[in-house]
């Protein structure tokens, strides 16, 4: 049996000219940096193709193509079909849209769930339509593990549930929800599932068809692309959701009904290189292994999981060496529990006291509420600013941790 290779991390650096010995980005929750690709290909769209889309002259045809072709890769990278993907400006945007276009399915008094362990992204916009007649009913974290659990969801789904929203992962916890087992829950009470993937995304395969959801965003610009976000809707469910666009603009026209304005076109273009660069690791560590292409972008998953479970674990192993610090969420490394963002406080220490004690060893991380307001206010932690996260990627290295845990430990 061939053994399984551990990520090369020198080829891995080489895909991303951001990168450098320099600075030490742990801030990548909030951006990854771009791939070199996903630039040149900006670049050179905006180079040669300066042109509107959908005219009968060569130069509209071939942009029109280069279009196409970012949506139908961004359709091969989660398992869906390329009209079922909505790229828009932000994952903000793209959920605001999508509840907008939902709401005139609903009547008075149906009701939709949220969390208050999430993103705003994926909870404000169901919560403006309380003002409309939408009961709007709080999923919470729970306060000993800031987690959500399935039993705490039967109290709140019943026959008038049209839809639960939460998060695959949380931005602030890094602890992975069971997204199947909770569709599955929803569904038998009839109503639908929004999942907000923004913090997942960028660690592990999605496959929108294994999880059965029937929503799920992220956001390109935080999985090694440009500043993009994706939604993905099942198809019946976009037909059957209220067009967002102009008026003369069909209820069948798939995607156009709900990127008002299109896709911004360059950058688009540009999504190809991030489905190319998950084929370059899999060439790259498992040559002549071939197989499907899902099968090779979940054998990629699986090592990049593995390095990452390595620099977290790491990292844990010192924050729980520390009598005076709290990790918020889950107390492991483990891949099958949470992702490698993690988020602690400091006995006594505002929050807003040790990012700027790293600044000038250009290390690069944050502090605050990370939109996940309503989370930080419950856990009482609101008053002392929040808490510090550190937030890695597979493009992180074993030597930026050790850079990162030599001044924690000079500062703490």
């Amino acid at each position: 049996m061939r053994p399984s290779p551990v990520l090369d991390i020198d080829f891995v650096r080489r895909q991303f000219p951001t990168l450098s010995d320099e600075w030490t980005l742990f801030d990548n929750a909030g951006g990854s940096v771009p791939l070199a690709a996903v630039i040149d290909s900006v670049r050179d769209f905006m180079t040669r193709h300066p042109v509107q889309l959908g005219a009968s002259y060569a130069l509209s045809e071939e942009a029109t193509a280069r279009v196409r072709a970012g949506h139908e890769a961004m359709a091969e990278l989660i398992h869906a079909d390329a009209d079922e993907i909505v790229l828009g400006p932000s994952t903000t945007a793209n959920l605001r849209l999508l509840a907008e276009a939902l709401r005139p399915q609903w009547r008075a008094g149906d009701e939709v769930v949220v969390t208050n362990l999430d993103h705003e992204a994926n909870v404000g916009c169901w919560r403006r339509l309380e003002s409309t007649g939408i009961a709007v009913r709080e999923w919470r974290a729970r306060p000993d593990s800031a987690a959500l659990e399935l039993a705490d969801l039967e109290a709140l789904v019943g026959e008038r549930t049209r839809l639960v929203a939460f998060s695959h992962c949380s931005n602030i916890v890094g602890g992975l929800n069971d997204v199947a087992a909770i569709a599955r829950r929803v569904h038998e009470a009839g109503g639908l599932v929004c999942v907000d993937g923004v913090a997942f995304a960028p660690h592990r395969r999605v496959d929108v068809k294994a999880l059965g959801v029937d929503f799920y965003a992220l956001s390109l610009y935080k999985t090694y692309g440009p500043h993009l976000a994706l939604l993905y809707g099942q198809r019946r469910h976009l037909l059957a959701a209220r067009s967002q666009n102009h008026f003369f603009i069909d209820e069948t026209s798939l995607p156009a009904k709900l990127e008002p304005g299109s896709s911004n076109h360059e950058l688009t273009a540009s999504l190809p290189a991030i489905l190319a660069y998950f084929e370059a690791l899999d060439a790259h560590h498992f040559p002549g292994a071939g197989g499907e292409r899902a099968k090779r972008l979940t054998r990629v998953a699986a090592l990049l999981r593995q390095h990452e479970e390595r620099l977290a674990g790491r990292l844990i192993e010192f924050l729980e060496s520390k009598k005076n610090i709290r990790i918020i969420g889950p107390v492991t490394a483990d891949g099958r529990v949470r992702v490698p963002t993690i988020s602690f406080v400091v006995d006594g220490r505002d929050a807003s006291e040790i990012p700027p004690l790293l600044d000038p060893q250009r290390i690069a991380v944050r502090f605050g509420h990370f939109y996940a307001y309503r989370l930080i206010r419950d856990l009482g932690l609101r008053e002392r600013n929040g808490v510090v996260r550190v937030s890695m990627v597979h493009y992180n290295t074993a030597a930026e941790v050790e850079r990162l845990i030599r001044a924690l430990d000079t500062i703490l």
